[in-house]
Parts: C-alpha cells; structure tokens; sequence
C-alpha cells in the first residue's frame, strides 16, 4: 500500500502521525511525504536558523525512512495569499506522482489558516473521477492546531491506529524538532503527545493510538 503525508510545516507529519509512519514501515507499506512550507533568509529568519530546519527535516526523513519526500519550501503562514488553482497544482502534481492509496493530511477545523488551505486544496485535489487511486482520506490530530479548533466541528476521531510497539519512534523523532517542542503544558511538549496517545488509546483498547478523521473511503 502506498500512503502520503501531507504536513502543512515540518513537525506536523510526527505529531500527527509519527507512530503510523512508522508502523507502516515496517510493515512493509511504502510511505511518502509532501511538506509545503518552510522558512527562509528572504523572510527574515536567520541563515544557522533555516539551514538547522533543513538538517532536521533530512534527519526525520532518514528515521522514518521515507520512500520519497518532497519539501516545497512556500511561504510558511501565507497560503492564504496563493491562489487556490494554484494550490491545487502544487499538490497535484505529486499526488500524481506517486500515487497513493491513502492520503494523510491536516484537518479542515484546525487554528493554523496554512492548515486551512491546505485542506481545501487537497480536498478539491483529490476528487475520485480524477485521482481514482486514492482509497482513503484521512485527517490527523495536530496538537497545538487541532485542539484549538473551532468549537462548532471539533475533531472527533473515527479511525484509531495503534502505534503502541512505536511510542518511543514517535518521541524519538519529535525530539529533532527542538525549536518545536517545549516544556509541559505547552501543547508540543512531549508529554503532551504522550498523553494524547494515551487518550486515543484507551479509546481504542490499546495501550497508544493516534486518531484520525476519515473524510473518504472508498472500498
């Protein structure tokens, strides 16, 4: 089975599925990841600030094994200001690249607006008639974006993964991203995320899951 990961920003791919990446490697599943924005000398951040990004995401890249990975490097907290038709492009361009069977992606009811629109291009980017390799779609729980959402569509999950043999890969990799994470309780702290995989776990039965919001399934 071939599955995407879609992160608005470097992190949210492990904080919202670090521990089914995982799993699904090895369990022999091809696993790829798309990230779209990132940061850059050009908008006033440091030049050691963005090359650390860069190495960090090259190190997550090599611990999850990724079977391909495709960083676009678009403004980070503007895709507000990128036409949708061309959001669209940037995203289906790949999608049609690799062809995946299960789309991994952030929520529509997220805080963050990269977030936002990255749903509304991916959702209009990946309609059946078009794109009839695509099985399922789902939506990750991205603490610090997630569960801030709107009150009136809060994210519920109705597909649970257990990841409890892949907890540790989880933090392990989440820990690249220091500059990300923070002390307890802020929401990227990792006991935070533990505690959320505690949640979804005892939701499902198991000892750690992440949940997921299923937007489509075709089976």
């Amino acid at each position: 089975m071939k599955i995407l990961v879609i992160s608005p920003h470097p992190d949210d791919e492990t904080l919202g599925a670090g521990g089914t990446i995982a799993r699904a490697k090895r369990e022999g599943h091809e696993v790829y990841w798309l990230n779209i924005t990132g940061i850059s000398e050009q908008e006033g951040f440091a030049k050691d600030v963005v090359e650390d990004k860069y190495r960090q995401m090259q190190s997550v890249n090599q611990l999850f094994s990724f079977d391909d990975m495709l960083d676009l490097r678009l403004p980070t907290t503007k895709l507000d200001l990128i036409p949708c038709g061309e959001g669209i492009g940037y995203v289906s361009s790949y999608i049609n690249k690799v062809k995946p069977e299960v789309i991994l992606m952030a929520d529509y009811n997220d805080a963050h607006s990269d977030h936002r629109c990255l749903f509304e291009w991916l959702h209009a980017g990946t309609k059946g008639f078009r794109y009839p390799f695509i099985k399922y779609v789902l939506t990750m729980e991205i603490l610090s974006e997630t569960n801030f959402g709107l009150p009136a569509n809060p994210f519920i999950p109705n597909v649970y993964i257990d990841i409890s043999d892949y907890m540790e890969t989880k933090l392990q990799v989440l820990s690249i991203y220091k500059n990300e994470v923070g002390e307890h309780p802020f929401p990227r702290s990792m006991e935070s995320v533990k505690a959320l995989a505690i949640l979804r776990g005892t939701e499902a039965g198991v000892s750690y899951a992440e949940g997921f919001r299923l937007i489509k399934a075709i089976v």
